[in-house]
């Protein structure tokens, strides 16, 4: 697939590194020189600089020989004229991130749907969507949901003392009577293992499993966690993510409480909300944070266009007693670093909207894929033809690459957690976990 990415930003650069370790042809657009290098000297891409909504531009990129068009820059203007054009020059598929509200209303001259984008997406809205996912069960830190919701992919933080430190995965299996789940992969001090059944679990591991939604509480009990919905939720920063997360929690009857530093925004902020609390003060200051009890909190959301701000109000609260921390963070680099310095989830802005992009653009027998955070690994949910060569196989004899975990089987709404003589029939739905270099041997795989 032959695929154009305009903007050479977190996102864009994100985009154009999956695409591209996928044997993809990525050809990148940007006005920076610096941006282009820095991609060029990372990635193995065609750069071009000028700009994206450029007709020369894009016919130097040979955009009429293109299946899909990217546009990720930070001016909406520039995205949707691009995109616009990209439509006139034939191409099938054309996806474009946009910031203002206006272009989501069903009612607006300029939507997607008039505009003729087959996705537009809001990066404040799938951020809020995404803190709203993990904030509900209250143990875990990654939460992804596939085949409807029935199949959870769910990452927990093993802590020091839980009765499965020391325990192999062989152990655990035999358990498989009474709870009914996959470990599909561990990270280890910023390495993800796909264990096998000698592997232990370690404290401070963070292990991944695939489970039915139903069995949730089940799992959990055996793993000494008790995930809960929040009671009592603190929200630093009003802007728009934070207003988002404020008006779905209020719908939840969560008592929420807001802290905004700008008056004006206060005085919008209590206008627009119901019964959350909103409070005019910094979210670095201790005295008044413990005043308004942030020490009994369920969950902190730390979402202010500043990092250090987020980083060290999450810190805060934490250290006063504040129960779990989701902390938005602009450079995806340092995720790996907060989860050392206790804080309990780490998002990128950037690495959202993209994983939510690349969700989209790898269709086909790949139904949905799912980027996670702080791993080199991603989950994808998989159909099974009946031309696949191995239907009616038990998968024991398939001989899946090694970097991979077949998570579960959803066959006609029935979800069947695998073992060795499970067999795959045709219109299976296959959820498996990989590490994104082995990705292009399960596609060729399951498509022979």
């Amino acid at each position: 697939m032959r695929v154009v990415v305009i903007g050479a930003g977190e996102v864009g650069r994100h985009i154009c590194q999956q695409l591209s370790a996928e044997d993809h042809e990525v050809v990148l657009i940007d006005r920076s020189a610096d941006r282009l290098k820095r991609a060029e000297r990372d990635l193995n891409i065609l750069c071009i600089e000028g700009n994206g909504a450029s007709a020369r531009t894009l016919e130097q990129a040979n955009i009429t020989k293109t299946d899909l068009f990217i546009a990720v820059t930070d001016i909406d203007e520039v995205n949707l004229i691009a995109c616009i054009m990209a439509k006139e020059y034939g191409v099938l598929r054309r996806v474009a991130r946009a910031r203002n509200e206006e272009y989501f209303s069903g009612v607006s001259p300029l939507n997607e749907y008039r505009l003729g984008i087959d996705l537009l997406i809001n990066p404040d809205q799938v951020m809020a969507q995404e803190i709203l996912r993990i904030s509900e069960v209250s143990e875990a830190f990654e939460v992804v949901d596939f085949a409807h919701g029935e199949v959870v992919l769910v990452g927990y933080q093993v802590k020091e003392g839980n009765p499965v430190c020391g325990v192999t995965l062989a152990d655990l299996r035999d358990l498989r009577g009474l709870y009914d789940f996959v470990i599909v992969a561990i990270v280890r001090e910023g390495e993800t293992i796909i264990p096998r059944g000698s592997d232990l679990i370690q404290a401070e591991d963070r292990i991944y499993l695939v489970v039915r939604r139903r069995d949730m509480a089940a799992v959990e009990d055996l793993f000494n966690l008790w995930s809960m919905v929040p009671k009592k939720v603190f929200i630093i920063g009003g802007g728009r993510v934070g207003f988002r997360v404020a008006k779905a929690l209020e719908q939840q009857k969560v008592d929420v409480a807001l802290v905004e530093t700008d008056p004006i925004r206060c005085e919008h902020l209590a206008e627009h909300l119901d019964s959350a609390v909103v409070l005019n003060f910094d979210g670095l200051d201790a005295h008044d944070l413990l005043s308004e009890g942030i020490d009994t909190a369920d969950l902190v959301v730390a979402v202010t266009d500043g990092d250090t701000t987020n980083i060290l109000s999450s810190l805060l609260a934490k250290y006063h007693g504040a129960k779990k921390c989701i902390t938005r963070i602009s450079r995806p680099d340092f995720i790996p670093l907060l989860g050392k310095l206790g804080i309990d989830v780490a998002l990128s802005p950037r690495l959202v909207a993209a994983n939510m992009i690349l969700r989209f653009v790898r269709r086909g027998a790949i139904l949905s894929v799912a980027s996670l955070l702080g791993s080199d690994a991603e989950v994808l949910e998989f159909v099974v033809s009946e031309r696949w060569v191995n239907v009616d196989n038990p998968l024991r004899s398939i001989d899946f690459p090694m970097d991979t975990n077949l998570g579960a089987v959803v066959r006609k709404g029935k979800v069947i957690i695998p073992s060795g003589d499970t067999v795959l029939k045709a219109g299976d739905r296959l959820i498996i976990f990989s590490m994104k270099k082995a990705i292009p041997m399960v596609e060729q795989l399951l498509t022979s």
